[in-house]
């Protein structure tokens, strides 16, 4: 069952690392957890890491949601296609938005519903799997057109709106 990959929880509560892990061991092949910020980005370096779950805030006392987003933003400089869920205790709409707006894939609160916590990351990693490069809709597109005139370059160069030397170099890197 466990299809999904590599998940890095990153949480400075120990019981939500041990909770999570326990929960998500028999979705994903492989859990991460971190009671350190600190060491994302090194372990990033070492993983293939496929979604990260982080905590909003590390330090005790203080739940701005500051630090959890400080490290959205570096974590998206680093690895700008690996997605990441917001986790907190404070559930704030702004700091939703706030998080959302700086690259969050989805935002959970604590305490969490284990069927919607675990609904949600697998729908943060099928959308992102569904997602295509453009070369690659530029690649199946030029091969259906090519199809539909049954391989004659003149006429799919015409109903792609370019030229047939155009056509020649696109298809070389097919």
């Amino acid at each position: 069952m466990n299809n999904y990959g590599t998940i890095l929880i990153a949480d400075d509560n120990a019981s939500i690392l041990t909770a999570m892990h326990y929960l998500l061991d028999d979705t994903f092949e492989h859990v991460i957890t971190l009671q350190r910020p600190d060491d994302i980005l090194k372990t990033m370096a070492q993983e293939t890491v496929d979604l990260v779950l982080l905590d909003m805030n590390f330090t005790l006392g203080v739940n701005s949601g500051s630090e959890g987003l400080f490290w959205l933003r570096t974590i998206h400089k680093q690895h700008p296609q690996t997605p990441v869920v917001l986790l907190t205790a404070y559930a704030d709409v702004n700091l939703a938005v706030k998080g959302l707006k700086n690259g969050a894939a989805d935002f959970i609160t604590k305490p969490w519903d284990n069927d919607e916590l675990i609904h949600k990351l697998k729908d943060v990693l099928d959308m992102k799997n569904e997602i295509v490069s453009l070369d690659e809709m530029e690649k199946e597109h030029i091969r259906r057109t090519i199809d539909h005139c049954h391989g004659n370059l003149t006429q799919a160069a015409e109903l792609l709106g370019i030229t047939r030397q155009t056509l020649y170099n696109k298809m070389k890197r097919l």
